[in-house]
């Protein structure tokens, strides 16, 4: 296995370039606020979140293709806090700084945690809503299998975004 250095899937904020993220907005009482669900395969996770993403990538690094079991991890990144958590939901260390959440019940993999920079990343294909969010930028393409063509036009990266 290649290992191309020890920042793989750093999901850290690229400095603002201009693009927005547009959550559905639900109207209350007396705000606006933006918030999605999600679950596990089985239902017996659930997972609600609020407020903007701090971002939404395509990382294709070794650690999530093998953590996922696919080709790459789609997924939006949120304040820790701003996301409320339920269920028998287990956890894994797949880098010193980096958790995976997933169902205990039916293995799904919901979730990387971390924990020092109060962030965390949501599977989009969790979503109740899959298609709510589209990336912005593939990471760590580097590690993508040769057979998988980008041709959606979004930038990419070979390692981790600049900034």
């Amino acid at each position: 296995m290649r290992r191309t250095s020890g920042r793989e899937c750093r999901d850290e904020p690229a400095p603002h370039d201009g693009r927005r993220f547009s959550p559905r907005r639900t109207r209350t009482e007396d705000s606006v606020t933006a918030s999605f669900s999600g679950g596990c395969l089985c239902g017996a996770c659930r997972y609600t979140a609020h407020g903007e993403p701090i971002n939404v990538r395509v990382c294709h690094c070794r650690s999530c293709q093998k953590a996922l079991g696919a080709t790459f991890n789609a997924r939006v990144l949120m304040p820790r806090a701003a996301v409320e958590l339920g269920g028998p939901i287990g956890w894994a260390r797949s880098s010193p700084e980096l958790a995976r959440g997933f169902c205990t019940l039916c293995g799904s993999t919901l979730f990387s945690e971390r924990a020092v920079r109060g962030w965390i990343g949501i599977t989009l294909a969790s979503l109740d809503e899959p298609e709510r969010f589209t990336p912005t930028e593939h990471i760590w393409t580097s590690s993508k299998p040769a057979w998988l063509q980008l041709a959606d036009g979004l930038p990419h990266y070979p390692e981790a975004p600049p900034g």
